[in-house]
């Protein structure tokens, strides 16, 4: 994977690591990571309904089934596990070019 310019803070270790738990996880519940995904942003307190950009039928076909899922305590908590609220493992959302402010915690801060 290209790991320069802008993917350089987006794309590291301790996200590929967390991406990878949670695929592990999804397996686990036995849906696709997609699923699991979209049913954890769906299930977030003060959310009506996420926003999906399907790309293809088969994507949306995907996706659908998520609307009559629920999300379980003791797999949120699990996700919420891999990364803690309020904490992050990249600097996705900067795209200004800056990386004041960014900071890319490790494991110990994730208690």
């Amino acid at each position: 994977a290209y790991r320069g310019g802008i993917y350089a803070e987006r794309i590291n270790e301790p996200g590929i690591e967390v991406g990878n738990r949670f695929v592990t996880l999804a397996k686990e519940v036995g849906v696709p990571p997609i699923q699991l995904a979209v049913l954890w942003v769906k299930d977030q307190p003060g959310i009506t309904a996420p926003i999906i950009g399907p790309r293809t039928l088969g994507h949306l076909d995907e996706l659908l089934p998520v609307g009559g899922m629920q999300l379980e305590d003791g797999v949120r908590r699990a996700c919420d596990a891999l990364v803690s609220p309020g904490h992050m493992v990249a600097n996705f959302h900067n795209s200004a070019g800056w990386g004041a402010g960014s900071r890319t915690l490790g494991e110990a801060d994730r208690s």
